[in-house]
């Protein structure tokens, strides 16, 4: 049985429910003939894939939805192979580069090059060229943009690029002077609680307006996640209220519980057991770098108001080595390697 998430998910640019002028001006884009690379960016949850997946229907039809998963070798200067998943379609590829770490370079310039070189298959295809959507860009490497980049300059007549991130800030200047940039903000509260509406009705579910108002709040104005604590509420309540209580997702719950822990005792016993939880929740692949931001909400409200400045700080910084690729380094000040 599909998630509420997958199962609604809007296919074609009218049935998106917000942001209409974007829509708008997508549509535009896909029936110009003239169809750009494109920088597409927002938070979390704004609806920035499923977007691009209507322009790509826009484009080509309903046949760029029956798509299959490669699996794909590629080979570093150091003769590692590296196993790789692609997405694709006749008409276009999907891709998360990031997925090899430091080895992105090499699947952008190898695959990138060999999609470029080569005719569009589908001979009455409303466009002569293939779209590749990168998943995750702004965690590309900077060789992985720069190789990027000399791609978008040589082959643009067969290929359009859509970059799919949360930020432009750690994207190169040269791939963002190259791309037009579209913005997709989070949706509204009020954008939120529609959607919930229009659910819940689909499903034949009683409405709860002040449900969905505190799903809404509490999901962070996460339209995916807002979905996924919706459809988790009323999977686990026969009868569902406005003053119904809104389950945490498991790692959010555990990640309270450490933060407790952390608060309790400070003794290396309660660090072991601090370490083994953390450990559990990147066995399960929730991302270290969201462990650490929730980590620290979880813990402000709990210290003291001298502390909170050095919390944020310490978090701000071991978030920049994860996302660099190093996790320990010396603490100033407490004499030992953490």
């Amino acid at each position: 049985m599909a998630l509420l998430v997958d199962k609604y998910r809007p296919r074609s640019l009218e049935t998106l429910t917000y942001h209409a002028d974007l829509s708008e001006r997508l549509r535009s884009l896909a029936q110009s003939g003239d169809f750009p690379h494109l920088l597409v960016y927002g938070p979390s949850g704004a609806g920035k894939k499923t977007r691009i997946v209507t322009t790509l229907r826009e484009l080509y039809g309903p046949g760029v939805e029956k798509i299959k998963i490669d699996s794909r070798i590629f080979q570093t200067t150091s003769n590692r192979k590296l196993e790789f998943n692609i997405v694709s379609s006749v008409y276009h590829l999907e891709i998360t580069p990031s997925d090899v770490g430091n080895f992105d370079r090499v699947v952008v310039q190898d695959l990138l090059k060999e999609v470029a070189q080569t005719q569009q298959v589908d001979q009455a295809a409303r466009q002569r060229f293939k779209v590749v959507v990168i998943n995750e860009a702004d965690h590309l490497s900077r060789d992985a943009q720069a190789a990027l980049r000399r791609t978008m300059e040589k082959y643009s007549p067969n290929l359009r690029l859509i970059l799919l991130a949360n930020s432009t800030a750690n994207i190169i200047a040269p791939i963002r002077s190259r791309t037009l940039l579209v913005r997709v903000a989070a949706p509204t509260h009020d954008d939120i609680c529609k959607v919930l509406q229009k659910v819940g009705k689909a499903e034949g579910w009683a409405e709860a307006e002040g449900l969905n108002r505190r799903i809404a709040r509490d999901s962070g104005r996460n339209l995916r996640r807002a979905l996924l604590m919706f459809e988790s509420v009323h999977a686990q309540n026969e009868t569902v209220t406005d003053k119904t209580p809104i389950p945490p997702p498991d790692w959010e719950a555990l990640i309270a519980q450490i933060a407790d822990d952390i608060m309790i005792e400070h003794t290396p016993a309660q660090i072991l057991i601090v370490r083994a939880k953390l450990y559990d929740l990147l066995s399960h692949c929730i991302p270290p770098s969201t462990i650490l931001k929730t980590l620290t909400f979880k813990l402000i409200p709990k210290i003291d108001d001298a502390l909170k400045g050095d919390v944020i700080k310490w978090s701000a910084f071991y978030e920049h080595r994860i996302r660099t690729g190093s996790v320990s380094s010396w603490m100033p000040g407490r004499g030992m390697w953490s």
